[in-house]
């Protein structure tokens, strides 16, 4: 078999990282699996099983004191600045795909790979084939540098097809379960309130009334519904319409100087949606193609202001060197403080910020 080089994978002991480096491994690569201990629940157990099926070498990577800095000390310090983090993103910048490169480079490797559902072509970040399991939202920090040397092994693949290669390769964690929380948190109330000082105060709604008391504002997030405490009967549902109710509340606003709560009612109360927002920190993996003549911007695209979120049509016009508005073409639920605004045409992926 011929060699295709040598490539640092990222394992993590899943069905996905588990199955990109069988992939690579029987592409002809000389694969080189890498799992990378980022805090004290990271286990490397199934990660040291599969590369031992697999007859790859094996390191663990401890990288521990910079993912507390980067990743879940930013994670708390948005949260007391009122802001919703996304730690995935950071995670990938700082964590995953520096330590990744920068072992490629120690050990004089060709490529770094990861599980991620992601496509690259021709120097373009593409989203997965798996719409449902798309993680190119993730990834808006790459760089062409970085691109130039990643390679995503799965992102041809659907999830369902991704567990059959698994249990033909006799991987024996073709059938785990995928994880779905933030990998540091068990629970987030919980673990931000070990960090963040309890400061109650008033929950009004944007009509004035107070209606409860928060816990803090630190701790709610913007769309909001569960776990938010209304001084209000627990009504079934056409009992709270007959008392004049129109449906739950959610969180539109924090307001710091009164140390308040703003909550609308009921699932489309125009408080919940904005027309256009400002994003920050822009990273452009690719400056969008347009007609000769033309400016750079404002240009037309879709945007996901939430992972899961459907893209939606916007332009976006430049204010400052890495700061940018987004008009939508119509107004969208919920647009949160600290997520990404991540810019697609077609299936690929342009660039991103975070929402101010």
């Amino acid at each position: 078999m011929i060699r295709k080089g040598k490539v640092i994978v990222a394992m993590s002991g899943g069905v996905d990282s588990s199955l990109a480096a069988a992939l690579l491994k029987n592409r002809g690569y000389d694969v080189s699996g890498v799992f990378m201990r980022m805090h004290n629940k990271s286990n490397p157990k199934d990660a040291k099983i599969i590369a031992k099926k697999l007859g790859i070498r094996f390191k663990i990577l401890n990288v521990q004191k910079e993912f507390k800095k980067k990743v879940v000390d930013y994670f708390i310090s948005e949260y007391k600045k009122g802001r919703t983090p996304n730690p995935c993103v950071m995670c990938n910048k700082y964590i995953k795909f520096k330590f990744l490169i920068d072992k490629m480079l120690e050990l004089k490797a060709d490529f770094v790979a990861t599980g991620h559902y992601a496509r690259i072509r021709n120097s373009k970040l593409l989203v997965a084939c798996d719409k449902t399991k798309d993680q190119s939202y993730f990834l808006w920090q790459l760089t062409q540098k970085q691109l130039a040397k990643i390679i995503f092994p799965i992102g041809d693949y659907t999830k369902i097809q991704v567990r059959e290669m698994a249990k033909r390769f006799k991987l024996p964690v073709y059938n785990k379960k995928d994880s779905q929380e933030i990998c540091f948190v068990n629970d987030l109330g919980n673990f931000l309130k070990k960090y963040i000082k309890v400061k109650p105060g008033p929950i009004i709604t944007t009509d004035g009334k107070k209606v409860g008391e928060h816990d803090g504002l630190a701790f709610y997030t913007i769309g909001q519904r569960k776990g938010i405490e209304i001084g209000l009967p627990r009504l079934a549902e056409a009992s709270r319409r007959e008392a004049g109710g129109i449906g739950p509340f959610y969180v539109v606003e924090k307001d710091f100087k009164k140390n308040a709560l703003i909550v609308a009612q009921g699932d489309f109360d125009k408080a919940l949606f904005k027309k256009e927002m400002v994003v920050k920190n822009v990273n452009w993996i690719n400056k969008p193609n347009l007609p000769a003549g033309r400016q750079e911007f404002p240009f037309r695209c879709k945007v996901k202001i939430r992972y899961g979120h459907k893209a939606v049509s916007a332009k976006i016009s430049k204010l400052q060197t890495t700061k940018y508005k987004v008009l939508f073409n119509a107004p969208q639920r919920a647009i949160t403080p600290g997520q990404s605004a991540v810019f697609y045409k077609g299936n690929e992926l342009f660039g991103g910020g975070i929402i101010v």
